[in-house]
């Protein structure tokens, strides 16, 4: 698999918890404190990137130097804050999804704060619409992905809902991520409970496990080893035609490639998807909060939105921001995806992935 596409769709995380070794990256300085106020510090995963003109844009009309401090993956950024909260790192962080949502707000990690532009957003990506201490910033789904090249060749129509992966003519096709250890595994898992409730869900896998999937530790290895629709596939001679992963894989595939294809050689299943919404926040006890009240903003503008797609293949949140034609013609549209109210995940997370283990890995 190409870096670029590695890099991109790695920013749904991994969310194995623990503590990360931290890298600073962007702009020189200390602490706002330190230096005056002018350096704003972001605190966010390994897969944060922005293009090096629209950061300098907003450091030469806001005045502030941003320095980005990148602390392993989604699960284990939002861990490391909580663990050094009464000493934050920075000022704003970003990267906390819907997953996690809760987990940040119940340790008190945001000061509330209404962001410019907030109108914009539609009301049902604000989570915390109430209180405002956290703000939208992006938007994706943890979709099953097809390999279309196999499916033309078997002359088999490929699934596109969640009821079609258990049926018999895609009986061992399918490769998902762990639920224990991988953002989009869990997104996936979250998907069923979405759509079969909290007494269907675990039915639903025994069948999903005797129709043969197979589960793996992470994204990396599904997608790029078991796939068999990926660049990194193809290489690895991956057998598996179905592969839990993004609804922005099939522009990533297509992201450098000349001539550019009429399609992606990748689909999406587009009834099996579950919605990710990604958010920034005021870190209580910031040094400099001015300055980290613009960085949100920034972040929510139509500068920053429209150059987040093709950075960290996600979809902006703000309406007014426009898609790449990458997205426009390679991407899925996914309608209606499954989605979980965050509070509803926090109180079930933990047992619904013990009863998945016992399911699917014993």
């Amino acid at each position: 698999m190409n870096t670029n596409l590695r890099r991109a769709l790695g920013a749904a995380v991994v969310a194995a918890l623990g503590l990360p070794v931290l890298a600073a990256c962007g702009g020189s300085g200390g602490s706002g404190e330190a230096d005056g106020g002018k350096t704003v510090t972001l605190v966010s995963h390994d897969s944060f990137v922005v293009s090096d003109g629209v950061l300098k844009d907003f450091e030469k009309e806001s005045g502030y130097t941003v320095k980005v401090i990148k602390s392993g993956d989604a699960g284990s950024a939002v861990n490391q804050a909580i663990l050094s909260k009464s000493h934050p790192q920075g000022d704003v962080f970003f990267g906390v999804d819907n997953t996690l949502l809760s987990r940040a707000l119940d340790q008190d990690l945001f000061t509330p704060y209404e962001a410019k532009g907030l109108d914009r957003v539609p009301k049902n990506l604000q989570a915390d619409a109430a209180r405002h201490r956290v703000t939208p910033v992006d938007t994706g789904d943890i979709c099953v992905n097809y390999d279309r090249a196999y499916f033309a060749d078997h002359k088999l129509a490929p699934p596109q809902s969640l009821d079609d992966l258990i049926k018999p003519e895609y009986k061992n096709l399918l490769v998902t991520e762990n639920a224990a250890t991988s953002s989009p595994g869990l997104a996936f898992q979250l998907a069923t409970a979405a759509k079969y409730g909290d007494d269907g869900w675990q039915d639903y896998w025994k069948k999903l496990k005797a129709n043969g999937v197979e589960v793996v530790s992470g994204w990396e290895q599904a997608y790029s080893e078991r796939f068999s629709g990926s660049a990194g596939g193809k290489k690895a001679k991956g057998d598996k035609p179905l592969v839990v992963s993004y609804a922005s894989s099939p522009p990533a595939e297509v992201m450098g490639v000349k001539p550019e294809p009429k399609e992606a050689p990748t689909g999406v299943a587009t009834g099996t998807c579950f919605q990710q919404t990604e958010f920034a926040g005021l870190l209580k006890g910031a040094k400099n909060t001015k300055g980290g009240q613009a960085l949100i903003d920034f972040l929510l503008g139509r500068r920053f939105q429209e150059d987040m797609p093709l950075q960290m293949f996600v979809r902006p949140v703000n309406q007014d921001a426009a898609l790449p034609e990458l997205f426009t013609k390679y991407g899925a549209k996914v309608t209606d995806p499954h989605t979980l109210d965050p509070e509803k995940i926090a109180k079930n997370r933990e047992q619904w992935v013990k009863a998945w283990s016992s399911i699917v890995l014993k």
